[in-house]
Formats: structure tokens, sequence, C-alpha cells
């Protein structure tokens, strides 16, 4: 087992509950650690026997570009669609954060979420994910 990140991915996005925040947007970091086994990748060096990372951004770059109202909301599209998406994947950690919320009052670096979910663990489960939140 092994786990692939990608940490830092920097996206402009409109979500938010104040219709200020869809119409403006504002930039969001994205943090993707996921679980898979990485074996025959190290043996082989190839990367059709591990889960690219390329298409991995690909993936979280498509549920950014979907307003939602909360970051739970995207966060758990991400992982759902990474698991549903990547088959080799057996556990998926997704923290979405906001730069510089509209909190109306001191300075606030960033509000984050973060969840993890599980691919099924019987060939008979649907493609919903177990999830932890």
């Amino acid at each position: 087992m092994g786990t692939i990140s990608l940490e830092g991915m920097e996206f402009f996005a409109r979500h938010g509950c104040f219709s200020e925040e869809q119409a403006i947007g504002n930039r969001f970091l994205a943090d993707v650690h996921i679980e898979v086994n990485v074996s025959r990748a190290a043996a082989s060096d190839s990367v059709d026997d591990t889960v690219s990372y390329q298409e991995v951004y690909k993936a979280v770059e498509r549920q950014m570009l979907i307003p939602s109202k909360l970051l739970e909301h995207v966060a758990g599209r991400i992982a759902n669609g990474l698991l549903h998406d990547f088959g080799a994947i057996e556990r998926v950690t997704v923290k979405v954060a906001k730069l510089n919320p509209p909190l109306g009052g001191g300075a606030v670096r960033q509000a984050s979420v973060c969840l993890s979910a599980e691919a099924p663990k019987n060939a008979d489960a649907t493609n919903s994910a177990n999830s932890s939140w």
C-alpha cells in the first residue's frame, strides 16, 4: 500500500453561502491523499500500473469549477468522484480550503474542511463510497 498526494492545488472558484462569494469568487486550495497499491508501479516504472496524479488533478479541477455553497459539499464530490473514476483507489482524504474567507472580523488565512472516504469493500457494492463524514 502507498499514498499518492497532491498538495496545495490552487483554484479560482465560486463557492460560498453568500451571493457575493458566488458572484466574485475566491481562491481555494485542495489537498488529496490517495491510498492505493503501488507495488506493481514500484516494480515496473510504468504509469499504467498506478493512479496518474495528472488525471487526479484534472478530476479535482472539474469538481472545483462547479459552484457550491459548502466546502463539505465540494470535498465530498471530489472524494466520491475520485473513488468512482479510479477503481484502484482504496481510500481518499480530501481537504478544501477557502483563502481569506469573508468572516467580517479579523484576518483569517483560511477556512477548511477535511474528509475521508473508502471504496466499497465487496464487488456487489454500488459506486457510492463509504464515507466517514
